[in-house]
């Protein structure tokens, strides 16, 4: 199957950065004491934030929590891009405001930072307008205290260095690092161990989450970091309904757009190499992607007719990319697909016309369904309307009461 990383070896971000303090008038009991602190992420619907950081404050024994408030730590952030940006900012240079000051389980101390949709300053990813590319940001976070902590027997407890460490998302975490035999990166997650064969979700990114290899950027990072789509299919609501699935998110060294009879057969490898080496059921392999993800899930239906059980294209192409040229999936070939489909697209997609494309690929998909939104909208923040693989990391489309996950879950090659 090709290479196996773990994520530990892998990615450590900062973690030789240090943060140095000396509170006025504070001593520190037994001298200078240091702490390590991980950076925790969520992946929102319109990308990964640093929701929080976590000090490694319990080897100095349990602490007061009265003594630890909102203004005894503060938080800055920077963020730089690792490419050449042509001259955009992409990055942030600002204090994270501390909204809630705990102790968690262990005794360490969590610093809950403020974070929302279209909240900048947060975000782990910037994207590259040239390029067409999210990046992950070179993060450096600057922890400093401003008032000591009480150990529980009266102690003070002043921390005069912190160094950065891990970052830490757990629903991306569960993801291994994997390489093709052809050299396509892909992360991969398995199930729960359960008796019998699973279904497989294939994940096909967007255009933004490829490589940018003349920069030798391949990270194998954004397809997870940059929304839920792949993420959502492990949810435990997801494995419920499916009844444990493996999900595999492969990464293009490009665009899937750019070269999609080429690709195909490497993401192709990389299914075959789940299902030979895994408890796969090969007659549950779906296959789902967004934008340039949603092109190649049914470029994908187009080659491998008796591969996949069900199909997600959302927001795809299919029609010509300029004026004049030829179609990216002529009408023949789209009449021709067998594979029971599901498109899914907002009508104020500006960045990819629902008509010509959704709508136009839906007419001419035999039996397919379509579920086409006004805007898209998630617990009252409005998204691009190109954003509409949101939907569909929340299971939301549904047609005659039945929700696109389950109809997926149920259909069999």
């Amino acid at each position: 199957m090709g290479k196996v990383f773990s994520r530990r070896t892998v990615l450590v971000t900062g973690a030789s950065v240090t943060a140095g303090l000396t509170v006025p008038g504070i001593a520190s009991a037994g001298g200078t004491d240091r702490a390590g602190f991980t950076l925790d992420a969520q992946t929102l619907d319109g990308g990964e934030q640093i929701t929080s950081v976590t000090l490694a404050t319990s080897r100095f024994g349990p602490l007061d929590p009265a003594s630890l408030t909102t203004g005894t730590f503060s938080v800055h952030a920077k963020a730089t891009s690792p490419i050449d940006t042509g001259g955009q900012d992409i990055g942030y240079d600002l204090d994270r405001p501390v909204t809630a000051a705990r102790l968690d389980h262990r005794g360490n101390v969590v610093l809950d930072l403020s974070y929302g949709e279209g909240q900048p300053g947060g975000g782990t990813l910037g994207y590259i307008n040239s390029k067409g590319r999210n990046v992950r940001l070179d993060l450096v976070y600057t922890v400093t205290q401003h008032e000591p902590l009480r150990s529980r027997h009266g102690r003070p407890v002043t921390i005069t260095r912190f160094t950065q460490g891990r970052l830490v998302n757990p629903e991306v975490d569960v993801f291994d690092y994997h390489t093709s035999r052809s050299g396509m990166k892909y992360r991969l997650y398995s199930p729960a161990h359960r008796n019998g064969k699973r279904p497989l979700v294939v994940w096909l990114h967007g255009g933004g989450e490829g490589a940018s290899l003349p920069d030798n950027y391949y990270d194998n990072e954004t397809t997870l970091r940059a929304n839920r789509g792949a993420l959502g299919f492990a949810t435990e609501e997801a494995q419920g309904i499916f009844g444990g699935a493996y999900v595999v998110a492969p990464q293009s060294t490009s665009a899937w757009m750019d070269d999609g009879p080429r690709f195909a057969p490497l993401i192709n490898e990389i299914v075959r190499d789940v299902v030979r080496t895994r408890p796969v059921d090969p007659a549950r392999v779906y296959v789902v992607g967004c934008s340039n993800g949603g092109y190649m899930s049914v470029k994908m239906t187009t080659v491998y007719p008796r591969t996949f059980a069900a199909s997600v294209p959302i927001c795809g192409v299919v029609a010509a990319r300029e004026a004049g040229g030829p179609p990216l999936v002529p009408d023949a070939e789209l009449a021709a697909i067998s594979t029971p489909t599901w498109l899914v697209a907002s009508r104020d997609d500006d960045t990819v016309d629902p008509q010509a494309n959704t709508v136009h690929a839906h007419e001419l998909i035999p039996r397919s369904a379509m579920t086409l939104y006004d805007h898209v909208v998630r617990d009252g923040h409005q998204f691009p309307g190109h954003w509409s693989w949101i939907y569909v990391a929340r299971n939301d489309p549904s047609f005659g009461g039945t929700h696109v996950w389950q109809w997926m879950a149920r259909k069999r090659r």
